[in-house]
């Protein structure tokens, strides 16, 4: 039998996880060759500023109205906005989002920094 050049996903299936950003649902960060992982994200009240090395991470706002803070930016969304956030950006939602962050390469624990410190992205400091 030929291998499944597709994967498939329910949301409602997948178990919610605790993140610095809220609670998340993630899809297809277990599978083997996927290129990318994409996340339902019920943003928390106070979510943790952070940045990732080589992640990026494209933001699509399903229900509620805020900001992204971007760079020390702050960028208002609602539903329907997109917004790509490039490696080294320093990122936070702000306001009750719902929304889906996908990320290329997939989903990697290991790949979230919180000290300044850390960041070296093609010489781009992030702010805070």
């Amino acid at each position: 039998m030929p291998m499944k050049r597709y994967e498939e996903v329910n949301f409602a299936g997948l178990a919610e996880q605790d993140c610095c950003c809220g609670v998340v649902r993630r899809a297809f960060a277990d599978s083997q060759d996927g290129p990318a992982s994409v996340h339902l994200l019920d943003l928390a009240d106070e979510p943790t500023c952070h940045y990732h090395r080589k992640t990026t991470e494209i933001y699509v706002v399903l229900e509620g109205e805020g900001y992204l803070e971007l760079d020390g930016d702050l960028i208002p969304v609602k539903p329907l906005s997109a917004v790509m956030i490039k490696p080294g950006c320093r990122h936070r939602g702000i306001g009750k989002l719902r929304l889906f962050n996908i990320s290329v390469p997939k989903f990697d624990p290991d790949d979230f920094y919180y000290d300044e410190s850390d960041v070296a992205v093609e010489g781009v400091e992030p702010v805070h």
